[in-house]
């Protein structure tokens, strides 16, 4: 039977609020700690959730923290996110905004640990872990890349408390193609959010789905929160929010490539370093010598 009916259009399970939907739904802590265990590799029997609030929807909402801050039955701390935007990746470059704020989230939830009573060596692992809707590693091939603390040469591990784990949605396309049957279950979850709501994959994903029971009932959530028409009405605020700050910021940075080329050009700078260093093409700075 599919999970996933052939013939509605579903929200995409990689857009950040969708993403938190689905997770914090009191039926979804099953398929949470499913979801959970498959990233750290190690068995989790209960979770609780220690932030499971959703922002409004409105406009003036679209800075709030969608991510979902969650304990362990071991006591592990766990931050996870969707990362469904890269607008603010752009000028920062190699996406060092994303790795600086998994960062803080990450020394920000260990820190916050009491250590009354304990010596620091007893405090509870910590991961920060970020799926990402788009490529930040572009020189790994690997979907899932998870980072601790080690040496700089010979990579000894000084401490496995703190650990940072990106998962790549954008990095699918040959596991997609795998049997299902020969898929672990991280990659099982990742096909979920990557495809599930595109037409094209629809078959493929609702057979991953009916691989498992936790993603069975994932599926039945999504379903449901893309019928729910004040959650349909958000995500097109959201994308038409979304779409708008893009616009302006490519706008903003043709602006300064056109007036940095300028400067250039009073400067006798070689045409060939202006189109390098503004990413202008040839005819375009060809243009402002008319």
């Amino acid at each position: 039977m599919a999970v996933l009916p052939m013939d509605i259009c579903l929200l995409p399970p990689s857009d950040d609020r969708v993403f938190k939907r689905l997770l914090v739904s009191p039926e979804a802590k099953p398929a949470l700690m499913d979801l959970i265990s498959a990233v750290i590799k190690l068995p989790v029997i209960d979770v609780a959730i220690r932030n499971n609030e959703l922002p409004l929807g409105d406009v003036e909402e679209k800075a709030e923290r969608l991510d979902l801050n969650c304990v362990t039955d071991s006591g592990i701390q766990i931050d996870i996110e969707m990362q469904a935007s890269h607008i603010k990746e752009v000028l920062g470059g190699n996406h060092k905004n994303l790795k600086g704020k998994s960062i803080y989230y990450l020394c920000d939830l260990h820190s916050s640990q009491s250590s009354k009573g304990k010596s620091y060596d007893e405090l509870a692992r910590t991961y920060q872990i970020t799926f990402c809707a788009y490529t930040v590693f572009f020189k790994r091939e690997e979907f899932v890349n998870s980072y601790s603390m080690r040496h700089d040469i010979d990579n000894e591990l000084l401490s496995d408390a703190l650990h940072v784990v990106f998962v790549e949605l954008s990095k699918l396309s040959e596991i997609v193609k795998k049997p299902v049957d020969q898929m672990t279950d991280l990659e099982k979850w990742a096909i979920f959010f990557r495809y599930a709501d595109l037409p094209e994959y629809r078959e493929i994903a609702n057979e991953v789905i009916n691989s498992k029971e936790v993603l069975k009932v994932a599926g039945t959530l999504l379903t449901e929160i893309s019928q729910d028409e004040r959650e349909r009405a958000i995500f097109r605020s959201r994308k038409m929010y979304q779409s708008d700050l893009e616009s302006n910021l490519i706008t903003a940075q043709r602006e300064t490539a056109f007036a940095i080329a300028k400067n250039m050009i009073k400067r006798n700078r070689p045409i060939d370093e202006i189109i390098e260093d503004t990413g202008l093409t040839r005819e375009q700075v060809e243009g402002l010598l008319l």
